[in-house]
């Protein structure tokens, strides 16, 4: 009978030890979803021309590295000679606590593999961050 009890109680610390990353794993790819939802929400405002909302939508870290007037002049110069956005797909998904640059925080560097009208092959990295009110919010923006 005490081994039945002890099998029991074995396998059911078995079951927990071998579920607990499953969990925490499945809290960092709801974040991931949360962080690329937004990204691509951003994205949209920047793909339409509009660079002033973007900034807006942004973090306050990001808005603090740059003006909105500064950051839409420079998007435009950027943007503009792309031509019109063809496709964008996400290429990878990072999490990770620590930016060169950026004080430590939750942050998901996203990649997103994209083509344009003037440049077919083009690699966007957005990096949204967690904002102390619990959103997703872009801090950075590259294209490569």
């Amino acid at each position: 009978m005490r081994w039945k009890i002890l099998l029991v109680v074995v396998g059911a610390l078995v079951v927990v030890v071998l579920l607990a990353p499953a969990r925490t794993s499945v809290a960092a790819d709801k974040a991931e979803a949360a962080a690329t939802k937004q990204a691509e929400a951003w994205l949209a405002l920047v793909d339409q021309g509009k660079y002033g909302e973007a900034w807006d939508a942004a973090s306050k870290l990001f808005q603090g590295a740059v003006t909105r007037a500064a950051w839409a002049e420079k998007l435009a110069g950027v943007r503009g000679p792309l031509g019109k956005l063809l496709s964008r797909r996400v290429k990878s998904e990072r999490p990770t606590t620590r930016l060169p640059g950026a004080p430590d925080g939750k942050y998901v560097v996203i990649q997103f593999a994209t083509s344009y009208e003037n440049k077919k092959q083009a690699v966007e990295t957005v990096t949204p961050m967690l904002e102390a009110d619990g959103s997703w919010k872009v801090s950075g923006y590259f294209i490569k």
